[in-house]
C-alpha cells in the first residue's frame, strides 16, 4: 500500500462566504463551490439527512488545498472548539508568506486574532498563529533567509 499525496484538509465553518473570502485574503484561491446532500454524503460522514455547501481554496503552487464546508442540516450538536494551541487534536493549518505583518494585518480585518505574538526563531524565520474561520489556527511563515 502506498500513499500517493495529501490531496486536502477539511474544515467545517458557520459562515462559507466569509471562509472563503478569509482564505482567499490569505491568498489562496477559489478552486470551486458545490452544494452536497443525498445518501452518498451520508454515509461519508456517518449522518443522516446532510445538506451542505463547500468551496475548494488552493494555495497558488497548486499543491494544498482546503475544503470549507457549512453543514444546514443536521443541526451541529455543539460549537466549534476554541482550545489553546497544545490541545491534542485541535487543526493547526501553516502557510509560508511573503510578509508576516502584512498578512497579518489584512487578515485582521476578516475577523483573525493573534493567538500570542509574531515570533523571531533567530535568522531563519517568523512566524505567528491566529485563529481564522470557526476557530482554527492558522499559522503564518515569513522565511528569512
Amino acid at each position: 500500500m502506498m500513499i500517493y499525496r495529501m490531496d486536502h484538509v477539511g474544515v467545517v465553518v458557520e459562515d462559507l462566504a466569509a471562509a472563503v473570502a478569509f482564505f482567499v485574503e490569505l491568498g489562496l484561491e477559489l478552486e470551486g463551490e458545490a452544494a452536497v446532500e443525498g445518501e452518498w454524503v451520508d454515509q461519508l460522514v456517518g449522518l443522516d439527512g446532510v445538506r451542505a455547501d463547500i468551496a475548494f481554496v488552493r494555495t497558488p503552487d497548486g499543491h494544498g488545498r482546503v475544503e470549507l464546508s457549512t453543514f444546514h442540516t443536521p443541526v451541529a450538536t455543539s460549537p466549534a472548539p476554541r482550545e489553546p494551541v497544545n490541545t491534542p487534536g485541535i487543526p493547526r493549518l501553516t502557510f509560508v508568506v511573503d510578509a508576516v505583518d502584512a498578512v497579518l494585518d489584512r487578515l485582521r480585518a476578516h475577523g483573525a486574532e493573534l493567538v500570542g505574538e509574531v515570533a523571531q526563531y533567530g535568522d531563519t524565520y517568523r512566524y505567528c498563529y491566529v485563529r481564522g474561520p470557526a476557530g482554527v489556527i492558522i499559522g503564518l511563515v515569513e522565511e528569512l533567509s
